[in-house]
């Protein structure tokens, strides 16, 4: 097959689709036979229910997302096309590649076969159509800007909330004592402290999946084992583990300073001592699994 012809062709297929979903003999022709001067972004994934992949679901979102904002670039040329391989469709190609895990994300370039870069670092980076664009840019001196379609849901539940405080406030217009209640602002604080310390800004940056689950055992991993990176589901572990630990303290102080009785002070003091303990060893436990040079450990290995 002739290098215009193949050029035809792939962009015959972008004009009806984005991504170009390639079967075993499509991904041999069109990609690993020369000749061939544009560069080919080909997802690997495994799409079918049947399979539960729930990361490779989320993944093509964004992946489709990044392939259209190519696709209707006024920048847009046949340097550069967006292909998929589903498990599916094309084993045959996962077995010649010697693929074992899915979502996997590989440029092949228009010269010579794919080099280490050129295999996306996804438990790394994550699958944000943000990050993908980085590195394809990387990887092919191409720019592109990710358009996302229009979201109204954020900004309708921040209106929906400032329209309930507003709503409370002029209720309670009368009596605006509440707005000085230090309990209040204490407990906003901490939930907003523990958001940040849990890692839901790298959630919102990196756009990590929310767990992994190996495709050949089945087992769900809810905790990432590199130091590097994170699931959504870790930091919401994170989270309650370090909501237990402040607990454990709130009610050591309260336990020290309270006028309740005596007895009711050493259920306190015993209560939170566990909580401090259990919790904070389960952390440690965490950290040691994603450090595993730590040396230390604490009840629990």
């Amino acid at each position: 097959m002739v290098l215009s012809e193949k050029v035809s062709q792939l962009m015959e297929w972008t004009s009806k689709r984005s991504v170009i979903r390639l079967n075993g003999d499509k991904f041999r022709r069109l990609i690993k036979a020369p000749p061939r001067n544009y560069s080919v972004i080909v997802m690997f994934t495994a799409l079918q229910p049947h399979r539960q992949c729930v990361v490779c679901k989320q993944a093509d979102e964004e992946y489709q997302i990044l392939a259209n904002s190519w696709r209707y670039s006024s920048a847009f040329t046949n340097k550069i096309f967006f292909a998929m391989v589903d498990f599916d469709e094309g084993a045959d190609v996962f077995q010649m590649l010697n693929m074992n895990s899915a979502p996997t994300f590989i440029n092949f370039p228009p010269k010579g076969k794919p080099k280490r870069g050129d295999t996306y670092e996804l438990q790394v980076r994550g699958f944000a159509a943000e990050q993908l664009a980085r590195w394809v840019a990387d990887r092919t001196d191409v720019n592109i800007r990710v358009i996302r379609p229009p979201n109204y849901a954020g900004p309708l539940m921040l209106g929906l909330l400032l329209a309930v405080i507003g709503g409370l406030v002029y209720l309670r217009r009368s009596n605006l004592d509440f707005l000085y209640n230090k309990t209040g602002w204490a407990f906003a604080a901490l939930c907003f402290v523990l958001a940040m310390t849990s890692g839901q800004m790298w959630n919102h940056i990196r756009g990590p999946p929310y767990a992994h689950k190996n495709p050949h055992t089945g087992q769900m991993s809810y905790i990432h084992g590199s130091s590097q990176a994170q699931f959504v589901a870790e930091t919401h572990i994170v989270l309650l583990f370090n909501a237990g630990v402040t607990l454990g303290i709130v009610l050591l102080y309260e336990a020290a300073t309270s006028d309740l009785e005596v007895g009711k002070r050493k259920i306190m003091c015993v209560a939170g001592i566990g909580l401090v303990v259990v919790f904070f060893s389960w952390l440690l436990s965490i950290f040691r699994s994603k450090y595993h040079g730590y040396p230390y450990s604490f009840l629990m290995s």
